[in-house]
């Protein structure tokens, strides 16, 4: 039962991902179409097409590596300066990859001369179409957030204890994935007090606590301080008294969230520490509180890839070494799955957390895919939007200048830093798929 549903997680991962693929690259096509550029293909995947159907002039289809998608639109390369578009006629090398960039182009849209190219557009309209996938992603991202905050709710702390520790174990030591009490360890005041899951803590020092994060600035406060707790077990009242150690725990904010600093880390200091755990009840939160929810991912994710070389140097430790995977850090499609599965699989989580985990699964990749697809490099589509806005600036500024029109953004000219761009890419998604195999993200 257990692999079946795991299979299940994975499938319904790998469909959800095909889908932000197919509408990712309609947010290209429907803005392609009604500016009038000639488009040819429509296809989700690479390598060799499984199933086609034509309508009109444009080829709809499914390729057979499901790992992106394209849409075929022509002039995406300019004609060549000269107007001498032969590769024979190109003595460089650098003009021989351009010159057969433009032959490509034409053999897979077809010749150019009716005028619907796509570098015939105007500056903005080409903006609007490189932007339409993008921001299919960004609604993808936040219709999901909607759906998993209004309708599931989000997990929100309660004073009720779910776990009580034996020990105190430093929480960088704890992030480094020891969890186990060593023989220098003090033992957890909340252990040596009696407190028991289930119990439900009141009050701390005579002050009522109505919140997890009421409970914990109380507690990280009175660190060394003898403290009284009031609790309710079943229908007795029982008070206990602990003193709180002074240990590592990571920073919070003014919501309990642990605070990260510039390289996306936790942040740590010494407070007090007792040794519980609180269980978790889903609150439905208002529409309101969306637009936080997304921006506040988005930061996270920023903040992944701003710091992308260390984070794959990180994940190249633990590929290759035996150094602990970041749960935070980049993964691959296939740990998408393999997180899919896993928590559909587990059998302690109800059927409506496994559905509100896979909303928010679903929700974070396309989050990432708006975030990283507006990189202002070759061939994504931030590189195609920041080539339009480099081309207007030029011309305006020749018009300024009454100098000759510089003409349109040519990509072909960066073929050199595409191709390493790409192969950048293909070497990461390597590595974050074996990562993915052979030290995978653990969440339970």
């Amino acid at each position: 039962m257990g692999t079946a549903l795991f299979l299940v997680g994975v499938v319904l991962a790998a469909v959800a991902i095909a889908a932000s693929i197919a509408l990712h690259e309609l947010g290209h096509l429907v803005p392609a179409k009604l500016f009038g550029v000639r488009v040819t293909q429509y296809m989700v995947g690479f390598g060799r097409t499984l199933v086609s159907v034509r309508r009109g002039e444009t080829e709809y289809g499914l390729k057979a590596v499901p790992l992106g998608g394209y849409v075929a639109m022509a002039g995406m390369y300019p004609p060549a300066a000269d107007g001498a578009p032969a590769v024979a006629s190109r003595t460089g090398f650098l003009q021989q990859l351009a010159a057969q960039a433009r032959t490509a182009d034409e053999e897979r849209t077809g010749p150019a001369g009716d005028g619907r190219e796509f570098h015939r557009l105007p500056v903005w309209q080409r903006v609007v179409i490189m932007l339409g996938g993008p921001v299919m992603n960004l609604l993808l991202g936040t219709l999901c957030l909607t759906v998993l905050l209004t309708g599931f709710g989000t997990p929100t702390p309660t004073t009720t204890v779910a776990w009580v520790a034996e020990c105190v174990v430093p929480a960088e030591q704890q992030a480094a994935g020891r969890t186990e009490c060593g023989p220098g360890d003090p033992p957890a005041p909340a252990n040596a007090a009696g407190l028991r899951p289930g119990d439900v803590v009141t009050a701390v020092d005579g002050a009522p606590v109505g919140s997890w994060t009421e409970l914990t600035e109380r507690i990280r406060d009175r660190a060394g301080s003898p403290t009284t707790v009031v609790l309710e077990r079943g229908d007795r009242t029982v008070t206990a008294e602990l003193t709180p150690v002074a240990t590592s725990r990571p920073v919070l904010d003014a919501t309990g969230a642990a605070v990260t600093g510039e390289d996306g880390q936790p942040r740590y200091e010494d407070a007090g520490f007792i040794g519980i755990s609180p269980t978790s009840e889903p609150v439905r939160q208002p529409v309101g509180e969306v637009p936080g929810a997304v921006a506040e991912a988005l930061g996270r994710i920023a903040g992944v890839v701003l710091h992308l070389p260390e984070r794959v140097v990180e994940v190249g430790r633990a590929a290759f070494g035996d150094a602990p995977r970041d749960p935070d850090g980049p993964i691959s499609v296939v740990g998408v799955g393999r997180i899919s599965g896993e928590i559909a699989a587990h059998e302690e989580i109800a059927l409506r957390d496994k559905a509100a985990s896979l909303v928010g699964l679903v929700g974070s990749v396309n989050l990432a895919l708006f975030v990283f697809n507006l990189l202002p490099l070759l061939p994504l589509d931030g590189g195609h939007i920041a080539g339009a806005l480099w081309e207007q600036l030029r011309r305006g500024s020749a018009r300024v200048l009454g100098r000759a029109d510089p003409g349109p953004f040519d990509p072909a000219r960066l073929l050199p830093l595409t191709w390493t761009v790409a192969a950048l890419m293909i070497g990461v998604s390597g590595l974050l798929v074996y990562a993915d195999v052979v030290a995978p993200v653990q969440l339970f």
